[in-house]
């Protein structure tokens, strides 16, 4: 690589960082999160709040970087956003709930936090995944400063506890998977994914795994046996049901409808000529595979999601043999998944009538823009997390040598148009924070592979456990 190529990298690397010192948010006087974006040409609208989702990113890099102060105002300042008490009211957020995001509002002389629950939100959607990022954030942090103190005080223990049971006891289903509404994640509008979608199922799995390492077993044993209950179960059903790849794409074309009982083998009643069966037999290589987008009664969503496979690969909801599968299929088809810049959120977009019915006619979800085919550079961490377990960095270097080239020139926009990701997204925030955060974290996790524990697991050790149970809160009380 030449000098000038150097310089012109490193002035890039120079240029995020700047922009995120400039997105943090104060409380207080304190650092308590990063805004949305910093685009002074359109309306703030919500781009001026700290949404727990995007932090995440943020986070990580301020916890690699040794500076824990303000990933830990964070956690505490959104626990006391956390609702304690039932409510009946079908206006107020459930009990455990985390919000989708906050601001600091100033009125006569004094500072508060305000939390967005959806309220606010386009079609007022409830935030799922607020809950789960938070959790697993939680579980960085500690695991950047061995901290487990913050964690093990009565009000963190008391907020994990409400979490897994808004998300383990209050429930109208039968399955391990989570049941959620559409628009409950990162895709925070109308694409189709209510039911059990793959990116809820593979954050639920990983705050479970994090709430495991995290729960002080007296006086939680009822919680941490409903987890170790739940997470081998969950694990089973996504690689069994979930998996797509040649040999079981021949299964599935062979289902027969409507059978009844436990003998059944299509369980789900899913109607085989709902699927797209010559595109996918065109599209998958051989050697490759990946986790459906949604599973549920007569439905198989056979989009690509990268979040929720990527995740899974990163948290082991996935096996060893799927995550290289996934891995293999994104070099396969990289010019679908990847193009000019990493990576698509969703794949295929949804189009014609389909588009119509589905999304509800959505001109921010045109097809292949948004969430509906666009293209997400905050994934990129992701990815390079994906390519660091998997030993595969070759494929994150490569993506992150494709960003590095457009990201400074084009204002780190939030999102990109279009089949290869050529556009800028039509309704795009520049300097959007989880843009800059996701760059340089995946750069992070590549040039050392040794911070990956901060979001993947290793195998339980019974130290962990033990720790865990023989912790006395009371020594807290103080």
């Amino acid at each position: 690589m030449q000098l000038e190529d150097l310089i012109t990298i490193k002035n890039v690397e120079i240029e995020a960082w700047e922009t995120l010192e400039k997105s943090i948010m104060y409380y207080q006087g304190r650092p308590v999160g990063t805004v949305a974006a910093l685009d002074g040409t359109v309306d703030a609208v919500n781009y001026d709040q700290c949404f727990i989702r995007d932090f995440v990113s943020s986070a990580l890099l301020f916890l690699i970087k040794g500076r824990t102060e303000i990933v830990r105002n964070f956690l505490e300042e959104t626990l006391k956003l956390q609702p304690k008490e039932n409510q009946l009211d079908a206006y107020k957020p459930g009990r455990g709930m985390i919000p989708a995001s906050f601001k600091v509002v100033s009125h006569n002389g004094e500072e508060y936090l305000e939390a967005d629950f959806g309220e606010h939100a386009i079609a007022r959607v409830t935030p799922v995944d607020s809950c789960f990022w938070w959790m697993i954030l939680l579980r960085a942090y500690v695991a950047a400063t061995k901290d487990y103190s913050l964690a093990y005080q009565p009000e963190f223990q008391n907020g994990i506890r409400l979490i897994l049971e808004l998300s383990l006891a209050t429930r109208f289903d039968m399955y391990p998977t989570l049941l959620v509404p559409d628009g409950a994640c990162m895709i925070d509008r109308r694409l189709g994914i209510y039911g059990h979608p793959l990116e809820i199922q593979s954050l639920f799995y990983t705050a479970l795994r994090a709430a495991r390492e995290l729960l002080i077993c007296q006086g939680n044993e009822d919680i941490v046996t409903a987890i170790d209950n739940r997470l081998p179960v969950l694990s089973a059903h996504i690689r069994k049901h979930y998996w797509i790849d040649l040999n079981r794409l021949n299964a599935i074309y062979r289902y027969k409808g409507e059978e009844y009982g436990k003998g059944a083998v299509n369980q789900f009643n899913v109607y085989v000529d709902s699927l797209p069966y010559y595109e996918l037999d065109r599209w998958l290589p051989k050697k490759g595979g990946y986790l459906a987008g949604n599973v549920g009664p007569s439905q198989l969503d056979t989009r690509f999601f990268a979040l929720g496979n990527l995740v899974a690969i990163i948290s082991d909801l996935a096996s060893e043999e799927q995550s290289q599968a996934i891995m293999n299929l994104i070099e396969k088809r990289w010019e679908d998944l990847v193009g000019d810049m990493p990576m698509k959120i969703t794949f295929p977009a949804l189009e014609h009538e389909e588009y119509r019915i589905i999304t509800g006619c959505d001109p921010k979800n045109i097809p292949w823009s948004y969430h509906n085919g666009g293209n997400w550079p905050v994934l990129m961490w992701m990815l390079a997390a994906a390519a660091v377990k998997t030993n595969r960095v070759c494929l994150a270097e490569r993506a992150i040598e494709i960003a590095q080239a457009r990201l400074k020139d084009d204002e780190w926009p939030e999102y990109y148009d279009g089949k290869k990701g050529r556009l800028i997204g039509k309704q795009a925030r520049k300097y959007q924070t989880w843009t800059v955060a996701g760059f340089l974290l995946a750069k992070e996790l590549i040039q050392d592979p040794s911070l990956l524990p901060l979001v993947s697991f290793e195998p339980f050790t019974a130290e962990q456990v033990s720790r865990a149970c023989e912790f006395e809160i009371d020594s807290f009380d103080a």
